[in-house]
């Protein structure tokens, strides 16, 4: 085996396929909806890592202590020879994971990005030369297919990312994973957790406008690959706290009554003045909450960390 391979288990076109999709049933329900997703193009993930960079924006620095502090612990617990990552990116934070695996055989990363897969699976085999990469383009909300790797494997799904499914979404995803996983194998789930209001809404709604930049982001994504006229100078962005969901809600709010046209779906969208549209739901999460959800999946939480200040969470599922 090559220490680098890159499989496609997306059609070329999937990603138009799924957005046009995705912008046609969100704005033509009510309220319009469209998922966060859409926000990651070039322009939207450099604006991301700036955010990680922002004080306000605490998940990225707690969830890098537990695994700084934590990495031998969660090697000693899972001893995966397979590390699987969801979602993965630019793979930055698995390399603190990967630092504390020694036995570790293969690393297979996941994402949608053919771009990204490829430049961290490169880089990683060249820091790391009796590791195997196996990355896998594909959408890990849908049905995936790992490649035949030794076990255990462990699954890592970090970044608090699972908070942006809606729960119906999430108890089919963690059920997903659960049918991935034998004997032996292990997740481990990064979540952000309930805590004060000002601190969470501070997080989505920076003093720098970068979240904002970044929210408006999916406006540019839909008029580049679809035609639209959305012209993000017109609407505001809105970081909202829904207590009783115990979520944070990004919205884009209509500073006038318009209509925005989208050729590529013969569609007209109008807006009123103040209307907003739901860009992104980040759940929080209790430690009760997360074990109840994983024992719905068929996951048995057996191992719990959080950083000093418990504003974030790895937890770890063993499958006996």
């Amino acid at each position: 085996m090559s220490p680098f391979l890159l499989t496609r288990t997306l059609p070329e076109d999937a990603t138009d396929a799924a957005l046009r999709a995705d912008v046609l049933l969100g704005l033509t329900r009510d309220p319009k909806t469209l998922p966060p997703k859409w926000f990651y193009d070039a322009r939207g993930s450099e604006l991301f890592e700036q955010i990680t960079e922002l004080p306000e924006y605490y998940p990225t620095r707690a969830e890098r202590e537990i695994l700084l502090g934590r990495a031998a612990e969660i090697a000693a617990a899972a001893r995966p020879r397979t590390l699987v990552e969801l979602g993965s990116g630019s793979s930055d934070k698995t390399r603190h994971l990967l630092d504390a695996l020694p036995g570790l055989d293969t690393y297979v990363p996941v994402d949608v990005s053919e771009s990204a897969l490829t430049q961290a699976g490169q880089a990683l085999v060249a820091e790391r030369p009796g590791l195997r990469v196996h990355a896998l383009i594909a959408d890990f909300t849908a049905r995936i297919e790992l490649p035949d790797t030794p076990g255990p494997r462990l699954v890592a799904f970090l970044g608090g990312t699972i908070g942006n499914l809606l729960p119906a979404e999430r108890a089919a995803f963690l059920a997903a994973v659960r049918a991935l996983l034998s004997p032996g194998d292990a997740l481990l789930l990064g979540t952000d957790l309930v805590k004060d209001e000002q601190v969470l809404v501070r997080a989505y709604d920076d003093a720098a406008g970068v979240t904002a930049a970044f929210n408006k982001n999916v406006l540019a994504v839909v008029n580049r690959e679809l035609g639209a006229d959305f012209d993000p100078e017109a609407f505001t962005h809105v970081a909202l706290w829904d207590a009783g969901r115990e979520w944070i809600e990004m919205r884009l709010r209509a500073r006038t009554a318009q209509t925005v046209k989208i050729p590529a779906l013969d569609l007209a969208v109008d807006f009123e003045a103040g209307e907003e549209l739901r860009t992104e739901v980040s759940a929080k999460f209790r430690e009760d909450g997360v074990r109840t959800e994983l024992a719905a999946a068929g996951l048995e939480l057996t191992h719990w960390w959080t950083d000093a200040e418990g504003r974030f969470a790895l937890s770890l599922s063993v499958v006996p």
